[in-house]
């Protein structure tokens, strides 16, 4: 539900709740409860051809904005590929996809090209989009610390506000749940219908 969260927002008990709640996660950075029903933070970054892009220039009704770790990683190649595949049952739906990670526009290049990516993929190299959203921050892998982008998708309506946010994606079935959440939960008039 949009801002089901925010009613208990300044309740002491949902705060002791949530906050305990999120010292138990593994990653030390999240989207902030309550966002959903939020505007969308903008962006100003590059894609793999150095053009640039920001929410305005999104212009389907829905948007899945997908933030990944790493181009060329396995976990990250098996989810781009997975929304390659999903991508014309999306566009059908009215709804783009855009991924954003770090790295540079070289980056992106290698991957779509490597990979047969047809997905528009921006580069947060300087992590200030991720940062605004969320989802950069220290992360631990094998008991090392590190600073890096978490794997959370944001779904957007046509107002560019948060409607959605799926933060424990599993890379080979996370373009599915987007899809069926998309189709029952948000596009169920459209479904079926040419």
């Amino acid at each position: 539900m949009i801002g089901e969260g925010s009613k208990a927002q300044g309740n002491p008990r949902f705060l002791a709740q949530k906050s305990k709640a999120l010292r138990a996660r593994k990653t030390l950075f999240f989207p902030a409860p309550g966002i959903e029903g939020s505007p969308a933070p903008d962006f100003m970054l590059k894609d793999k051809d150095g053009k640039q892009y920001s929410l305005k220039d999104i212009t389907t009704t829905y948007a899945v904005l997908y933030f990944y770790p790493k181009d060329n990683t396995p976990g990250c190649t098996i989810e781009a590929l997975e929304f390659n595949k999903a991508l014309s049952v999306l566009h059908k739906l009215g709804v783009s996809v855009v991924g954003v990670s770090g790295g540079n526009e070289k980056s992106k290049k290698s991957f779509c090209e490597k990979h047969g990516l047809n997905l528009l993929l921006l580069s947060d190299s300087d992590f200030s989009a991720s940062a605004k959203y969320g989802v950069y921050g220290e992360k631990k892998f094998m008991g090392r610390a590190y600073k890096g982008i978490s794997r959370v998708t944001f779904i957007l309506d046509k107002d560019r506000k948060i409607l959605k946010v799926f933060d424990k994606v599993n890379p080979a079935t996370h373009a599915a749940e987007v899809i069926d959440f998309l189709k029952i939960g948000v596009l169920k008039d459209r479904v079926g219908k040419k």
